[in-house]
């Protein structure tokens, strides 16, 4: 069976998987997988639903603190020399005090460093928290608008949590000249760590999710891998050295790893199976190459079926889903 290596949409192997391969599984091992599809475990949409609430809490309250800032604090004032004469000003009409002078107050210049210090603390801890609920409930690369706003939410919160008070700072007119360029640099170069540590530069997909899901139903016959505490990655054999850590070994199915922070198959999964003494499929390669496409958000990348050598004690082959628009042939009347 030659290696498929055309390029289409990305597209898991057919939902059929666990109804064929983890059936034949199930008769020895109790019940059988979930389907193929990958969805996040209840356990870890109820945690992401979490974070994503207190994330919006702290942005909530940061916006918050920033408005402060601009409708509060920027407008403290104080007046040197107010004891001049009363005189009127013709170009307004209005009566000033003569020789007094409005400056921005050093208590309200230390309350503003510290706010900035405060904003920028919730919006880090809330796109840290968001980051971790986007891990255990990502959205679909296919969705693009979505799939950009809901991994970048946290860079774009900082944005608006930044920008606008350190515009009025510049813009304030009772600062001295001091005071606005080191609340300013202050300002920026913490909006500029925020916006940085709210990017999320390597974002999981329910794409790569599922790829991997499928990859591990088709390796092994069943959705069930193998992952120790620490580390991103989860395994296929529980005979290879980064298992053997002293850690306890836990097993589960590859959403059960994703809840318990484990990201990605390791895509040394080949050398794992021949550890374990599993079948290993020859096109190995390119199946590891096909994961590593698709988690860097390639969409055009199609994940190869295994390639077994004859007499492999391999698992049983998936069958291709029907293509679109065609219908099973006839069958003959005798």
């Amino acid at each position: 069976m030659p290696e498929n290596s055309s390029h289409k949409p990305a597209r898991a192997a057919a939902s059929k998987p666990a109804s064929t391969a983890s059936k034949a599984a199930a008769g020895a091992d109790g019940p059988a997988d979930p389907p193929a599809g990958w969805t996040p475990t209840p356990e870890a949409k109820a945690t992401a639903t979490r974070f994503r609430w207190v994330a919006a809490v702290l942005w909530a309250v940061a916006i918050a603190a920033e408005a402060v800032g601009i409708f509060w604090l920027l407008r403290q004032r104080q007046y040197v020399g107010e004891d001049g004469k009363l005189v009127r000003n013709p170009d307004t009409g209005l009566l000033e005090q003569q020789g007094a002078t409005a400056t921005f107050p050093q208590w309200a210049f230390i309350t503003l460093i510290a706010l900035f210090v405060v904003i920028a603390a919730l919006s880090i801890t809330g796109s840290f928290l968001w980051k971790k609920a986007n891990r255990l409930d990502p959205a679909r690369r296919s969705d693009t608008v979505r799939f950009f706003v809901q991994n970048q939410l946290g860079a774009i919160i900082a944005i608006i949590a930044f920008v606008p008070l350190i515009i009025m700072v510049f813009l304030n007119k009772d600062m001295s000249k001091g005071q606005k360029t080191t609340a300013g640099i202050i300002g920026i170069v913490l909006a500029a760590l925020a916006v940085v540590l709210g990017i999320d530069f390597k974002p999981s997909s329910v794409e790569q999710y599922t790829a991997d899901q499928s990859t591990v139903i088709q390796l092994l016959g069943q959705d069930k891998v193998v992952w120790v505490d620490g580390g991103t990655v989860y395994h296929v054999c529980e005979q290879v050295s980064a298992i053997q850590t002293g850690s306890d070994k836990r097993t589960g199915t590859t959403a059960q790893a994703v809840e318990a922070g484990k990201t990605r198959l390791t895509l040394e999964f080949a050398s794992e199976l021949r550890k374990c003494g599993l079948a290993v499929p020859e096109n190995s390669p390119a199946i590891a190459d096909a994961l590593r496409a698709i988690r860097d958000g390639k969409t055009d990348t199609t994940l190869p079926a295994p390639v077994w050598a004859d007499g492999a004690n391999a698992p049983a082959p998936i069958p291709d889903a029907p293509s679109s628009g065609t219908e099973p042939a006839p069958t003959s009347t005798p």
